[in-house]
């Protein structure tokens, strides 16, 4: 059972991973011990999946980020998920219902490497984009 301690600790570590158990302590009143407790089980029940480095793309030159909506040609969904999953452009890839069958989140460095990337895509199925103008949060 997840309570509002567990919440508190996850709100914590998604706004810095690397605090120390301490610090999380301090900041709901628990000793550092405990915190790696409770931290221990939310790993074990699968609630906390792993850590990662949140990295602004557009500082290591892949400054574009679009959204591309994938309609396949064919029902080759399980090639399209190998086919993407090879490629570092590809931040997020998620199948959704509707008239798309996949929304994929992409950050390259310019205009040529995004033409590349959709001629590939074109393999599979056709597709839209939307340019982001600016993440608002």
């Amino acid at each position: 059972m997840i309570d509002h301690i567990d919440l508190a600790i996850l709100r914590i570590l998604r706004e810095n991973a690397r605090v120390q158990w301490k610090q999380i302590g301090e900041q709901i009143h628990m000793t550092g011990a405990a915190v790696a407790n409770r931290i221990q089980r939310l790993e074990e029940l699968g609630v906390i999946e792993g850590y990662t480095v949140k990295v602004n793309e557009a500082r290591i030159g892949n400054g574009m980020c679009v959204f591309v909506t994938v309609m396949m040609k064919d029902y080759k969904h399980t090639k399209f998920q190998e086919f993407i999953k090879g490629l570092e452009q590809i931040k997020e890839a998620h199948r959704v219902s509707g008239e798309p069958c996949f929304l994929l989140k992409v950050h390259v460095a310019d205009h040529h490497e995004l033409s590349i990337l959709l001629d590939k895509i074109l393999e599979f199925g056709h597709y839209k984009i939307n340019i982001s103008i600016g993440q608002v949060i």
